[in-house]
């Protein structure tokens, strides 16, 4: 084994240091994978008693009227979401074209949207009208205030009942941490703000940015009174295979009404071909229970190996998960982006290519992401990423299998020493 590392740029320093944090982290794992078991056996479930057949995995073009597999993986979902309705679609590009479809098919100029966890993701700020972005919400006439998290990371409860008002329409929750240093939403969490919010106006839609959270938890947002939630198909449910799309699953009238937006008013759900992803949507979905457990084991590695050299970890070592996401606070350029080269060299696609900060649409700051995948963009697979600023905080999040996952984590601190930004402790 310490040959097969070695040939690939591990050298044994590294990999008898990580060794030792792995072999700390056996009950860990195993508490991941019951969690994946129990997922698993629900997504099966769902799959049995929607009667998936072996023509879902047909496809359609043009119109896609009347197609059996598309209509029936939106039922799997909503069975899986426990919820009235869902749109699982690959003309849904990304993460935030869900987030926007969903709050642009259920906001009307003069609404008013709230959100409780304080700045939302940064592609979302052109969406909302934060920044100036053309078409946004503000420029339709939907507001939007913010309600921070207290210094704990936890919902201000008080304030966010106090913040609602006779034009509130709309609160909305990311549950992960996006570009910021907080800790993500647990689902207790979230259910105890949108319990809040419905005894001051029960008839307040509450959406929960889901991005890195489904299927980390026994429980998703649904299940504890979210009228929608939304996320991408090429993070957790996609389990790795899905090429493209993103999901809206909540009560039936806001997933028409966010459908509406999807295509256009009249033709709403009924129209959009799979244009032959249907296999990839349901093969990802039965996969993603056990390709998120993965990524949870590399995750909780990263943050056990690089807390043990002193560096800032969020969540620690040993805190609950409710996210596949590890940040850690590396605190200059250069080494975010050693690290950020060394998730490259990890990867099995373009291990050679060495990524470099530049400017991304939508963010405000040079952006560096490192993901050789096979999905351009899927951050289910190996992944890391930052803005850089201040702190220097790197993402990392990914690894389609637990193995993968070790080796990327692993090149990432072989990098970091080969540029003198790490010293390993002496071995005992």
């Amino acid at each position: 084994m310490e040959n097969m590392y070695r040939s690939l740029g591990i050298d044994r320093d590294v990999l008898a240091f990580g060794e030792a944090v792995c072999g700390e982290l056996r009950q860990r794992f195993e508490e991941i994978d019951r969690t994946a078991e129990y997922n698993q056996l629900k997504v099966i479930g769902a799959m049995q008693s929607c009667h998936v057949s072996e023509a879902c995995l047909g496809t359609t073009t043009g119109y896609g009227y009347n197609d059996l597999g598309r209509d029936k993986l939106e039922e799997v979902y909503a069975a899986i979401f426990h919820t009235e309705a869902a749109l699982v679609r690959p003309l849904i590009a990304c993460g935030t074209h869900a987030l926007a479809i969903a709050l642009f098919g259920n906001l009307r100029p003069g609404d008013e949207m709230i959100s409780i966890a304080g700045k939302p993701y940064d592609t979302l700020e052109e969406v909302i009208g934060i920044r100036p972005g053309r078409g946004s919400l503000a420029e339709y006439g939907v507001t939007y205030r913010q309600v921070d998290l207290l210094p704990d990371g936890s919902f201000d409860i008080p304030g966010i009942q106090a913040a609602i008002g006779p034009k509130t329409k709309l609160i909305t929750i990311q549950r992960s941490k996006g570009y910021e240093m907080r800790r993500t939403l647990s689902v207790g969490q979230i259910a105890e703000a949108i319990a809040a919010v419905k005894s001051v106006r029960s008839d307040v839609i509450c959406m929960v940015d889901n991005c890195y959270g489904e299927f980390v938890e026994r429980m998703e947002p649904s299940d504890v009174g979210a009228d929608m939630v939304v996320g991408s198909l090429i993070k957790n449910p996609g389990g790795g295979l899905a090429p493209v799309g993103g999901y809206i699953a909540g009560t039936r009238e806001c997933v028409e009404n966010a459908s509406f937006r999807m295509t256009c008013p009249g033709l709403g759900a009924e129209v959009g071909p799979s244009l032959g992803v249907n296999p990839a949507f349901y093969q990802g979905l039965f996969m993603a229970s056990t390709v998120t457990a993965s990524a949870l084991k590399g995750a909780v590695f990263a943050a056990n190996l690089y807390e043990k050299l002193g560096f800032a970890v969020l969540p620690d070592g040993k805190e609950s998960r409710h996210d596949i996401i590890q940040a850690i606070t590396l605190g200059t350029p250069e080494a975010v982006i050693a690290f950020c080269k060394g998730i490259q060299r990890g990867a099995p696609v373009d291990s050679f290519v060495a990524p470099e900060p530049s400017p991304m649409p939508g963010y405000d700051d040079p952006v560096i992401m490192a993901a050789g995948a096979f999905v351009e963009g899927s951050s289910i697979e190996l992944s890391a990423d930052g803005p850089m600023r201040e702190p220097y905080n790197v993402y990392f999040q990914g690894g389609l299998t637990w193995p993968s996952a070790k080796l990327g984590i692993l090149m990432s601190l072989q990098s970091m020493k080969e540029a003198g930004l790490v010293v390993l402790p002496e071995a005992e």
